[in-house]
C-alpha cells in the first residue's frame, strides 16, 4: 500500500498548478491516465482571459454571465475575475511566454467577449502554459507522477475520502492519502465527435455518482461550433474561437453567411446544426479568405498548417467545419475552495463545477478557472492537512480486475444521468454516444 500527503488525479493545468502550490515538505502523488502531455489543457488554442484593469470588471462580469445564460454562480465569477491578475503573474514566474506588442501584452478577443482581454501564445496557449507548469513540477522532488495509471475508484471510509484505487500495467494499486484532488478532465471520450482526447471519459464524475457525491449541471455540455470536418473517426481538430473573433465568416453551401459569428458558442452551434439540416449536409464552412493572408498565417500558424495537412489552404478557400463536443460546464459540485461534498476530497478543472460557467462557458475562461480554483483548493486544505492521519484501511480490489465492465458501467451512469436531467439535449447531441 502506497501513501502520500496529497493525491492528484490528472496532469492538466488544474492538477499541475495544484501540485505547484502545495508546500514542498508535503509528499504529492500524481497519476495520469495516458502520457503526461495527453490532456486537453495542452490542446487549448485560443488563450486565457484576464481582467485588464478595474474599468473592465463590469464588462468581463457581464460577458461571463451572459454567455452562461445568467445561470452562473455570481460569487464564483467574482472570485475568478478578481483572481486573474495574480494568476497571470504566477504564470509569468513559471516562464510562460505571452505574445507582446512592444513592451505591452497583446490582447485578442473571442466570441461573446465585448473587449480584447485574452492573453495568448500564438494559437497554442494551452500547450505553452501546461508545458511550462510541467517543467516546474518535474523539478520538485516532493512530486511523483505515474503515467498510464487509470483511477478506477476512490477509497471511502465512513463518508471520508482516504485515497484512490488505480490500475497500471493491469495491476491494481491503492494509494492512501490525507487529501485527494480530482482533476481528471472532461467528458468528451464518451461522445462520437469531440475535440477531447478519447481517454477522457468523465471517470471522476462517474466515481462521484457511485459514491453519492453531489453533482451539478451534468447536462451543461458545450458543443464547439467549428471543428475541422473529417469523415474519419477520432478526436476532432479545433478551429479556435479566436478565428471568428478576428473576423472569420461562417458560410452555408451557397457561400452565404447565416449567423452572427460572434454570438455565444451554443447559439452558433445550434445555428450550424440547423443550417446543415437545411443544406442536407454534414458540415458548413469557415472562411478567412477576405482577411490578409500574412495576418492569418502569423496569427494562426498551427491551425493554418493543420488545415494544409488536410488539403485546405485557409487563406485561399473556405474550410469545412462541423460542431463537436468540446467542454463540460457541469461536474462534481464544489464550493469556491474546490471542496466537494465528501470530506477530504477536492475537485478542480473541467471535472468540477463551481458554477462559474453557468450553462455555457465564455471563451478562454477555462484555463483561468482551472488555475484559480486549483490554487484555492490548496489554500483551503493546507489549513488542516497536518491534523489528518493517513488510514491503514485496505479495501478489497478484486472487483476492479475487469476494465471493460468498469468502463461500461461508468459510461452508462454518465449518459443515463445526462438523459435524466435533459432529454432534449441528450436526443440532440448524445444519441450516437448512447
Amino acid at each position: 500500500m502506497e501513501k502520500a500527503d496529497v493525491i492528484i488525479a490528472g496532469t492538466g493545468v488544474a492538477g499541475l498548478f495544484c501540485a505547484l502550490n502545495i508546500p514542498e515538505n508535503k509528499n504529492v502523488f500524481m497519476i495520469t491516465k495516458d502520457a503526461v502531455e495527453n490532456n486537453d489543457s495542452f490542446l487549448a488554442q485560443g488563450g486565457i482571459s484576464t481582467l485588464k484593469n478595474k474599468d473592465d470588471y463590469d464588462s468581463y462580469f457581464e460577458d461571463t454571465m451572459r454567455a452562461g445564460h445568467y445561470e452562473n454562480d455570481k460569487t464564483a465569477v467574482d472570485v475568478m475575475i478578481k483572481s486573474s491578475p495574480d494568476i497571470i503573474k504566477d504564470l509569468i514566474q513559471y516562464n510562460v511566454d505571452f505574445d507582446m506588442e512592444g513592451k505591452n501584452f497583446s490582447y485578442t478577443r473571442e466570441g461573446a467577449h465585448s473587449n480584447f482581454r485574452i492573453l495568448h501564445h500564438k494559437d497554442i496557449t494551452g500547450k505553452e502554459i501546461t508545458s511550462k507548469l510541467l517543467e516546474a513540477v518535474k523539478k520538485r522532488k516532493n512530486i511523483h507522477i505515474s503515467e498510464y495509471s487509470k483511477m478506477v475508484d476512490i477509497i471511502e471510509e465512513n463518508g471520508v475520502c482516504t485515497g484512490i484505487v488505480y490500475k497500471k500495467d493491469g495491476i491494481v494499486h491503492t494509494v492512501k492519502s490525507k487529501v485527494t484532488v480530482l482533476a481528471t478532465g472532461g467528458i468528451g471520450g464518451i461522445f462520437e465527435s469531440s475535440t477531447n482526447f478519447p481517454h477522457l471519459t468523465a471517470d471522476g464524475v462517474a466515481i462521484a455518482l457511485k459514491h453519492n457525491i453531489d453533482i451539478k449541471d451534468i447536462n451543461y455540455i458545450q458543443i464547439h461550433p467549428t471543428t475541422l470536418y473529417s469523415k474519419e473517426k477520432g478526436r476532432r481538430f479545433l478551429i479556435s474561437e479566436s478565428v471568428r473573433g478576428e473576423g472569420a465568416y461562417l458560410l452555408n453551401k451557397k457561400g452565404e453567411r447565416f449567423v452572427n459569428e460572434l454570438l455565444p458558442r451554443d447559439v452558433v452551434s445550434s445555428a450550424i446544426l440547423n443550417q446543415m439540416e437545411k443544406d442536407n449536409s454534414d458540415h458548413v464552412y469557415i472562411s478567412v479568405t477576405h482577411l490578409d493572408p500574412d495576418f492569418v498565417k502569423s496569427k494562426f500558424p498551427n491551425i493554418y498548417e493543420r488545415c494544409l495537412e488536410e488539403g485546405y489552404d485557409m487563406t485561399k478557400e473556405p474550410v469545412p467545419v462541423t460542431p463537436a463536443q468540446h467542454y463540460f460546464m457541469g461536474g462534481i459540485k464544489v464550493n469556491t475552495d474546490s471542496k466537494t461534498s465528501m470530506e477530504n476530497l477536492y475537485a478542480a478543472g473541467e471535472v468540477s463545477c463551481n458554477g462559474v460557467h453557468g450553462a455555457n462557458r465564455l471563451a478562454s475562461n477555462s484555463l483561468l478557472e482551472s488555475l484559480v480554483f486549483a490554487k484555492r483548493a490548496v489554500k483551503d486544505f493546507e489549513k488542516y492537512i497536518d491534523d489528518i492521519e493517513i488510514s491503514d484501511f485496505q479495501p478489497d480490489t478484486q472487483c476492479y480486475n475487469d476494465d471493460s465492465k468498469t468502463d461500461e458501467e461508468y459510461r452508462k451512469s454518465i449518459l443515463n444521468e445526462i438523459k435524466r436531467r435533459d432529454v432534449e439535449f441528450y436526443d440532440k447531441w448524445c444519441k450516437h454516444a448512447g
